[in-house]
């Protein structure tokens, strides 16, 4: 399990993108320009009711010197309060499939014959080199203040693809998991990518392409329908 977690938890830091209160930066220029990120960002949530979009991973191993590629589609749609239901159906470099409903998840690799079930709030544990990041799903702006340092490296940025822009990086305070994320935020308000960089400088990427915006989504597409004859391995 733990080569999808981590890009489970990656789709968690950018959903949680969605309905979070960045910290402000200290720098004059820099606080206008996260001022109208925030506003995006505050738009975006709000009129957010269903998403989909392909969705790309890069895992890197800084001591290596090698990345481990993922890609496959994304549904999200909010739940009760801040919660929200997410699936990812993988489909290089295997088929797998990754979903997260009602504080479950349930992890399907069709080549195994295997699914692995559990609460989703205890996603990761030790396995979890990003850990903390599920958390920020229900965090407050008072909370976001005292787990990040003031916003910095505030700067606009084209991706591949020509999409324009500002990306952000936050520090975590304390003794956290990781050493830094950074977020890119479109002109609409939407975190298109993410970038977590752990202490050991090893990184995961995420991005989304091809977003779909509130179209119809049925909460039975969260759903994974497994035959009887799969192992189901409770955590």
């Amino acid at each position: 399990m733990k080569r999808l977690i981590p890009a489970g938890l990656m789709l968690a830091f950018i959903v949680s993108a969605l309905v979070f209160v960045l910290p402000t930066t200290t720098n004059g220029q820099g606080a206008g320009l996260v001022s109208s990120v925030l506003n995006r960002l505050e738009k975006n949530r709000q009129t957010l009711k269903t998403l989909r979009a392909g969705i790309s991973v890069v895992k890197y191993n800084s001591q290596l010197g090698v990345e481990d590629k993922y890609n496959g589609v994304v549904i999200y749609m909010p739940t009760t309060g801040r919660q929200a239901a997410v699936r990812i159906d993988w489909s290089s470099p295997r088929k797998e499939v990754l979903a997260v409903n009602n504080n479950k998840y349930t992890i399907f690799r069709p080549a195994l014959n295997v699914a692995y079930t559990g609460d989703s709030r205890r996603m990761g544990g030790k396995d979890n080199k990003a850990g903390g990041l599920l958390e920020m799903m229900n965090m407050s702006r008072q909370q976001l203040e005292a787990r990040f340092q003031p916003v910095k490296d505030v700067r606009e940025e084209t991706l591949w693809g020509g999409v324009s822009t500002i990306h952000l990086t936050l520090v975590p305070k304390g003794n956290a998991g990781y050493k830094y994320a950074e977020v890119w935020i479109d002109s609409a308000g939407m975190p298109v990518q993410t970038k977590i960089v752990e202490k050991n400088d090893d990184s995961t990427t995420m991005r989304l392409t091809g977003l779909e915006k509130n179209q119809k989504i049925s909460p039975n597409e969260f759903d994974v329908k497994l035959d009887s004859n799969v192992k189901i391995v409770k955590s």
